[in-house]
């Protein structure tokens, strides 16, 4: 009785077994989204973009994640020389070189909801070009993510980039 018992069970597993190991690739789907909190001043990273860039850039330490889905999110903020500010939740995908732009920050520390809310292709030819500054530099080893958020947060940090200066 035990070894019938022990065959059924085995012949139920075996769908799961087949659906762990299937070599078809199952379709990318992205994470529901959770909005950080504002970003606070002593949390602000500056990280380097390019000498041509018009603006400085600042990533939220406390704001980088990196998602079941494969996707880094963060806030950053863009300072001009001015002193007028832009403050941004985003998203990077390292598989496919691509951006999203999730909410823009206000001053009382809420978010306002992109509606341009689509991947979109990184470009690299900008002068303020910091979401290629950021996959090349710190988050991404060519289509795949550098390590974990402490990992990215601590590149910046330091300077450390993935790629020599």
């Amino acid at each position: 009785m035990l070894l019938l018992l022990t065959g059924v069970s085995a012949i139920h597993a075996q769908p799961q077994f087949e659906e762990d190991f299937d070599d078809q690739e199952k379709p990318w789907q992205e994470v529901a989204v959770q909005l950080p909190a504002a970003p606070v001043q002593d949390n602000l990273l500056p990280f380097f973009v390019s000498a041509t860039a018009t603006q400085s850039f600042a990533i939220d330490a406390k704001s980088v994640s990196v998602g079941a889905d494969g996707v880094i999110r963060y806030t950053v903020v863009a300072s001009s020389p001015a002193g007028a500010k832009n403050i941004s939740y985003e998203g990077i995908r390292c598989a496919t070189y691509e951006r999203k732009l999730y909410a823009f920050g206000q001053a009382d520390g809420s978010w306002s909801r992109s509606r341009r809310d689509q991947w979109e292709r990184i470009g690299a030819n900008t002068a303020n070009r910091y979401h290629a500054a950021l996959f090349k530099d710190y988050f991404c080893n060519e289509k795949s993510v550098a390590g974990g958020a402490d990992d990215i947060v601590r590149r910046i940090r330091y300077g450390k980039t993935l790629t020599p200066q």
